[in-house]
């Protein structure tokens, strides 16, 4: 009979590492990979670590209005962001999570430049995407060089560019978003009515549904806001809340006609000469309102702004972003007895259980008219 060879146990935790290694090394190699071939990976890792070094700066808001050294006046904002932060989650039933907890100095006045870009000929947007959010018809910089960069290769290429600026946005509630120092300038009134907007995103956001999730959260936000105020017995800045509220509703009407032309116009095939005459027709009509009616309607903004701005597709798009089917919401909110709680509640179920278009599902509620 032949000696029984006895084997060595194998060495688990060794193999275990060397398997360790061997993944990790793949994925840095696949991620080296990525941002090598991948301008967009490029973008979001910039975007990424940007937003991280905002983050490191975060200090806890109670801790500052604690904090006798802290300027009377920023102490003053910072107890009306928590006083909007506990109504928004208390009286509308928003989810706040830890949102707005803490403050973030960014270090200059302008937190990111959003980029926006359309066809000429076409009100036709430019689209990237992004993981979470989807399909998105703008794009981020914390970089304004890069922005300014990205804008003027877009022109190169023929097409309208819009660049504005932002002070706020929202991780929808992924990480404990802070407020940031470029919010703090803004009136009292747009500083609670961006603290609510900001948390309604976190409270119902539709994957590459843009234009619904801006326009709900501009309704949560001033609706909301005029709510809190009233709240307070703050009759001034409620009015200026329900005036603002006006204000978006006659500018979603206007820039929805002004669409309308600009679709009947672009609907014969135009180019060169022809079509530059009339991309200033309509645009010269659009800046003849302002100057007119619909400027002379506006209660809270300065109509000569928006006569004197530059127009162009781009910026028509990015406008209607945060304006579009206001009525709608409106029209929700009367029929839940003006309780912005209950509209909340009423879009979200409406929302959540009629998957697709969120506006179809929400034109299609009973008694609704359907557009």
């Amino acid at each position: 009979m032949d000696a029984l060879t006895e084997r060595a146990q194998p060495r688990w935790g060794r193999l275990l590492k060397r398997i360790l290694v061997i993944a990790a090394g793949g994925a840095v190699a696949a991620v080296a990979l990525l941002l090598a071939v991948s301008a967009d990976a490029r973008y979001i890792a910039r975007a990424g670590i940007e937003e991280a070094r905002l983050l490191l700066r975060r200090r806890a808001i109670d801790k500052l209005i604690a904090d006798t050294t802290t300027p009377a006046a920023l102490r003053q904002r910072f107890a009306l962001v928590r006083a909007a932060r506990a109504y928004a989650a208390d009286s509308l039933g928003l989810a706040v999570g830890k949102t707005y907890t803490t403050y973030a100095d960014v270090g200059r006045d302008t937190l990111l430049l959003v980029l926006s870009a359309s066809r000429r000929d076409k009100l036709r947007e430019i689209t990237w995407r992004y993981p979470i959010v989807g399909i998105v018809p703008y794009k981020g910089f914390f970089n304004a060089s890069r922005a300014r960069t990205e804008a003027q290769r877009l022109d190169v290429e023929g097409l309208d560019v819009f660049l504005r600026p932002s002070g706020a946005f929202s991780t929808l509630g992924y990480l404990s978003d802070p407020l940031f120092s470029t919010a703090m300038s803004r009136d009292t009134m747009e500083l609670v009515a961006t603290v609510i907007h900001e948390l309604a995103h976190n409270t119902l956001y539709v994957k590459s549904q843009t234009p619904f999730n801006e326009s709900f959260a501009s309704f949560v936000g001033y609706r909301g806001a005029a709510a809190f105020f009233r709240s307070r017995h703050d009759t001034l800045d409620a009015r200026r809340a329900a005036a603002r509220w006006r204000d978006e509703r006659t500018l979603d009407v206007f820039y929805a006609e002004l669409a309308r032309r600009l679709d009947s116009a672009y609907a014969e095939p135009l180019s060169g000469e022809r079509l530059e005459q009339v991309r200033t027709a309509l645009f010269g009509w659009a800046r003849d309102q302002f100057r007119g009616a619909v400027g002379q309607s506006l209660e809270t903004y300065d109509w000569r702004w928006f006569a004197q701005a530059p127009l162009n597709n781009a910026v028509i798009i990015a406008e209607r972003l945060y304006r579009m089917n206001l009525n709608l919401f409106d029209e929700i909110y009367l029929q839940n007895n003006a309780d912005i709680a209950e509209t909340i509640r009423a879009i979200q179920i409406r929302v959540f259980t009629q998957p697709g278009d969120p506006y179809q599902a929400l034109y299609s509620r009973p008694g609704m008219k359907v557009e």
